[in-house]
This record gives structure tokens, sequence and C-alpha cells, in this order.
């Protein structure tokens, strides 16, 4: 039997590890509101390298739920939540057919890897149900991969260089400068070192060299000890999930002084490396230092419902998408899947806690929107744990396009 799950807000974070338990088990769990209710599907791994960002993202859709029934639901519906660990590509496509056809819902929000993501989307293809992407980066989604019931929150692979990128170029960090990167060796990291190469090439750079870093890695000693000997100008991350917090902490623990620099980044994996670990620049899609209203609104929230926690990037998309989703829903008077994936593609905006709205292009299904850079604060300037960067601005810059930084429309993607 199904266990059904009456969620208060005293109740959240301590669902975050029933889910977990629940998935290990093959069952989803459910968020259950009412016998109408509107279903919808939660993937995203709770287990691995990844897990740490799918317990954020779990938080951050949970919220978003609450919020929505709270205040009436959807068409005087609830939304009812149907989780799972995505776990692996495999998986995650097995989980995904069976929520659609089995568990009947309407549309599928998560996911964090490139990989998981490519099989949850081409099921949501085949059975004509949205899938929103809120957490895997690769631009071949975006691109060959691509298709109309596949829609992305979670920035590309191209936004992040592109947002990082605009700095290095300030600081005089790309030309004729030698890169020592290391990339995480799976879809996500093959897809962004792609990225990189082509953004550093383009600009004058050259790598020194470059490392494939197994996901299962945790001792990162043989990379330190060549980037010692190596002595590059930058060293680059092309890394993911716990990689990155392995990674900076046993940097850190070496005393190297090279400047380091991230072309993907998750707040939640820095908060783990421990104060004093974390260095250099790198993007995001949203921090929790945004000052907009509805930003402001949602890090309130969230430091209510759990605790005193703040939100970072992964909760930010699984909860906006929901909202997204509720939103498109009443819009169009209807909880139809094909009328959704319609609705989202027409250009509508919508507010993210951005300082401008953001919208869905109808080329790639690509939100185009704002991307951020953050600077590793000093440690001994540090209010709290929570506190490990200071914001360097916003890019595109408020006068530049917002498409500037997508991913190039090359012709590979062809939905329509």
């Amino acid at each position: 039997m199904l266990k059904r799950m009456n969620l208060s807000r005293r109740r959240l974070i301590k669902s975050v590890a029933g889910s977990a338990l629940l998935a290990g088990l093959g069952v989803p769990a459910i968020s259950r509101a009412q016998a109408d209710a509107i279903r919808i599907g939660h993937l995203t791994p709770l287990t691995g390298f990844l897990g740490p960002l799918g317990e954020y993202a779990q938080m951050g859709v949970k919220l978003a739920m609450e919020e929505i029934n709270a205040s009436g639901g959807v068409l005087g519906r609830k939304i009812e939540l149907v989780m799972e660990d995505s776990v692996n590509p495999q998986t995650a496509s097995a989980k995904a057919e069976r929520l659609i056809e089995r568990d009947k819902v309407v549309m599928i929000i998560g996911e964090i890897s490139s990989a998981s993501a490519l099989a949850i989307g081409q099921v949501a293809n085949r059975l004509k149900a949205v899938f929103i992407n809120t957490g895997a980066n690769s631009d071949a989604l975006r691109g060959a991969s691509c298709n109309p019931y596949m829609f992305h929150i979670e920035g590309a692979n191209s936004m992040y260089v592109m947002a990082v990128g605009q700095y290095l170029l300030h600081e005089k960090m790309v030309k004729g400068k030698r890169w020592y990167s290391l990339t995480a060796d799976y879809a996500f990291g093959h897809d962004l070192l792609r990225v990189a190469k082509k953004f550093m090439e383009a600009n004058g750079g050259q790598f020194a060299a470059d490392e494939l870093v197994p996901t299962e890695a945790t001792d990162f000693s043989p990379y330190l000890l060549k980037i010692r000997q190596e002595r590059p100008d930058l060293v680059v991350s092309n890394l993911a999930g716990t990689q990155i917090t392995n990674f900076v902490k046993q940097y850190s623990e070496y005393g190297l002084q090279f400047p380091i620099v991230g072309f993907a980044f998750d707040t939640v994996v820095a908060w783990g490396a421990g104060k004093g670990n974390f260095s250099g620049i790198w993007p995001l899609v949203w921090h929790h230092l945004v000052d907009t209203p509805s930003s402001k609104k949602y890090v309130e929230a969230f430091a209510k419902a759990y605790g005193g926690r703040i939100p970072e990037n992964q909760s930010w998309g699984d909860y906006n998408s929901l909202k997204i989703v509720a939103r498109s829903m009443t819009e169009t008077r209807s909880a139809d899947p094909q009328k959704l994936a319609e609705h989202l593609r027409t250009g509508v905006k919508f507010d993210v806690g951005k300082a401008r709205e953001a919208y869905f292009r109808p080329y790639d299904n690509q939100m185009i929107m704002e991307m951020y850079a953050v600077r590793a604060k000093d440690p001994a300037k540090m209010k709290d744990q929570w506190d490990i960067y200071e914001a360097l601005g916003t890019v595109p810059g408020p006068n530049e396009d917002l498409e500037s930084i997508a991913p190039p429309k090359d012709g590979t993607c062809k939905i329509g």
C-alpha cells in the first residue's frame, strides 16, 4: 500500500528523509491532499553524489505545494505530490513511466542529472506529459535531445559559462592564460567541458591539462598533486554535486593558491565544505542574496518552514516550477498536459524572483532569464554558516537582451 502523508510545516523537514526511504523501497512518497487532487510527479536524486541537492529540491517543491494549497489550490482542487528518488537514468525512466501511467500524474517536475533528465524527457515526450527540468544543465537537452514536452527552468551550461565568463574577461583571466580543468565524467560534465573549451578558445586561452573525474571519486589528492606541479594560471571546476565539496575542501587543505573558477555550481555543496575552505568565482541560476521582493519573500518563507535554513538554487528551481504550473493551469482553466505545454510555449512571462521576468523560449523550451556570479568571502567577514559568498552582479546587464547568454539557436533542436 502507498503511504499517504498529510504534510504540515512542522513535518516538512522530517518528510525529506522519509521520502528517501520510501523511494529506496520502490514505493513513491505521497503528499496527499484530497481525492480529486491534481497529481504532480516529482523525481530527483536523493542518494549518491547529487543527493544533497535532491534534498533541497524536495524542500522547495513541498513548500510551493503547501503555499498553493493554503491559498485554495488550483481550479478548486488541491495539489498532490508523488515523489520518487530517480537514482540513475534507467531507474528514472522506469519511475517516470510509472508516475504517468500508474499514478496518473499530469506532469513531472525535477531531476539534476543530465543523463537522467534525458531519460525522463524521452518518456514525457512518448506519453505526451510535461516535464520541467529543474537541475540538469546539458546544452544537448536543449539541442539535439530537445522535445516539445521537456522544459528547462534550470540554466543551460552555455548560460553558466557566460555568467562567470564575463567576470573572467574583466579580470583578464582568459587571454594568454593556462587553465587546468577537472571535469565530472558523465553527460553533464562532458557537455560543460565542450562549452567551456569553446569559450576559452574564442577568447585566447588554452588548457594546460584536463582531467575527467569519476562521479564516485572522493580523494582528489592525485589531481591536486598534478595541479601543484603544473602551476596553471587558473584551476577550473567542471565538477558536480559532492565532487565540488570534496575538491574545494582538499584544495584548501593542500594550501594551493592558484585561482579557482567554477563553470557550474550549487550553493549547498559549498556549505558542506566547511568555513574557510570555499574559494573562487562561481556562477548561479539564483542565490538567496538576490534583492527583489519575491526573492526575499521566498527566503523568509523557506527559513520559517525549515527552522532557519536558507534556500539555495536547487530549491529555487523546484519551488518556482510548481508555482509556474499552478499559475498556468489557472490561466488555461485546465490540468490537461497538452494545454499546459502549449501555454508555456506562448512566451508568457513569470516572476521567478529576479529583477526581470522570465519566459520559456519556444525554440528549445529553455527559460530565458538572468544569471548570476558570486565570489567566495574572506572567512573573517562571514556572519554565519550560510554567508559564504558575495554577489558580483547579474548577467546579462539590465540593458542587455536576456537571450544574449542563451544556448545558440544552431538548428539542432527540432521542436515545432
